[in-house]
């Protein structure tokens, strides 16, 4: 009797190991300018070339080139560029506030501040955004959150906007079109298409940005999210950040070198691009065309967002642990900050002794920020949110069970 082989459990490989170097072949990187650039209208089944190439403007010299090269004015570039610039100042002063102690957490963006930067600045008033906690640039990109505030929430103090009641990191602005972060994984997705499908039925115009990480796409909330997006052709951009790494774990766990992320959104029936994540203009360009579409009611856009984590994936990270300590620095796609800032000097806008200019007053700024915040308490000194406050915004009316509970608190 024939018999059948032994099945085996297949267990991708890990890439990236401590004192080995990571292979990024796998990334199959295309040439700046390569990679077609469809209609707006066009059907979702017609993009699955560019779910599998990388769209990408910026060449090695700083030219943007191609088709994707959208006419942005000098002042808005130089704008991306220090709303960049602000983020990695602001991430590099709240780690050494974590290491203080005067704040508990921290999850930085260390080389991924191209994708909410230049994501934010394609939108338009009132889309709404549901990001992770590695997307802190859609708020430092704006003008109308004050630094001030966001360390307050950060440092849980007196003043902290959500009383204490999210983790550091998790902000939540409902005038900025930011919804409250949530640390479980996927639940963006979900919700990234419900709010958009309501906002379909109300006949607006406001359109939907939901954020994961590569990760996240073994989730089942993402499935779930795709399915309903492809269906209600809801008004929404499906953002993957493909960082390459879901905490210690390479995304090859989540099939990511089996085929691109941006892939799995073709097979829902859902168009999808593949994206140089630390190209600003790409970025850019790529946020531009899915924001259209959604809000010419052409149906959503999944795009998956090449870059790579710098740091660790928090302050509770050591990424020494799994893998070698310079990744970054031998990734392909290289410094999005320095890509910018390249290009804008190559177009006469930009220099070095501007660029120095602009991050000593970025620091200045960020250093003013956060004194003003520790005015109001830190986490050193026990100034957070009367308990009296636990149950604010939670009920029309408090019920009698827990009015009696807060007054034996004596609060």
């Amino acid at each position: 009797m024939n018999q059948h082989p032994a099945l085996r459990l297949h267990v991708p490989e890990p890439t990236g190991r401590p004192g080995c170097k990571t292979d990024f072949s796998y990334l199959s990187v295309s040439p700046a300018g390569a990679v077609r650039r469809p209609p707006i209208d066009t059907p979702a089944a017609d993009t699955a070339d560019l779910a599998n190439h990388l769209v990408r403007v910026l060449d090695p010299e700083g030219r943007a080139v191609g088709p994707w090269a959208v006419a942005l004015a000098p002042e808005r570039l130089r704008r991306g560029l220090r709303a960049m610039l602000k983020t990695r100042i602001f991430d590099a002063r709240m780690l050494i506030a974590q290491r203080q102690k005067k704040l508990s957490f921290y999850i930085q963006c260390l080389g991924e501040e191209a994708i909410a930067v230049a994501h934010a600045l394609a939108l338009a008033p009132g889309d709404m955004c549901f990001p992770t906690y590695r997307q802190q640039g859609l708020l430092l990109a704006r003008d109308d959150i004050p630094l001030s505030e966001m360390v307050c929430q950060l440092m849980s103090n007196e003043r902290d906007p959500l009383k204490g009641r999210q983790l550091p990191v998790m902000y939540s602005y409902k005038r900025a079109g930011f919804f409250s972060i949530s640390g479980n994984l996927a639940t963006q997705f979900v919700q990234a298409v419900g709010w958009a499908m309501a906002s379909a039925i109300q006949g607006d115009t406001k359109i939907a940005s939901g954020w994961i990480g590569d990760g996240a796409t073994a989730e089942s909330d993402f499935h779930t999210a795709l399915t309903f997006a492809h269906v209600y052709r809801a008004p929404v951009i499906l953002n993957v950040v493909n960082n390459q790494w879901a905490i210690s774990t390479f995304q090859s766990i989540a099939g990511g070198e089996g085929t691109t992320f941006a892939a799995r959104g073709v097979g829902c029936g859902i168009a999808s691009l593949r994206v140089d994540g630390n190209d600003f203009l790409a970025v850019y360009a790529a946020s531009q065309w899915a924001a259209e579409r959604a809000r010419g009611n052409h149906g959503p856009t999944l795009i998956e967002w090449v870059t790579y984590r710098a740091g660790p994936h928090s302050t509770s990270d050591d990424p020494s642990k799994y893998r070698p300590a310079d990744d970054w620095q031998r990734f392909p796609l290289g410094d999005p900050i320095a890509r910018l800032k390249q290009h804008l000097i190559a177009l006469g806008a930009w220099s070095d002794e501007r660029h120095a200019q602009a991050q000593q007053e970025l620091e200045a700024e960020v250093v003013a920020a956060q004194k003003e915040a520790e005015s109001h308490g830190t986490l050193l000194d026990g100034r957070v949110p009367s308990a009296a406050t636990m149950f604010d915004d939670v009920y029309q009316e408090l019920p009698a069970h827990l009015r009696r509970q807060r007054q034996q608190l004596g609060v």
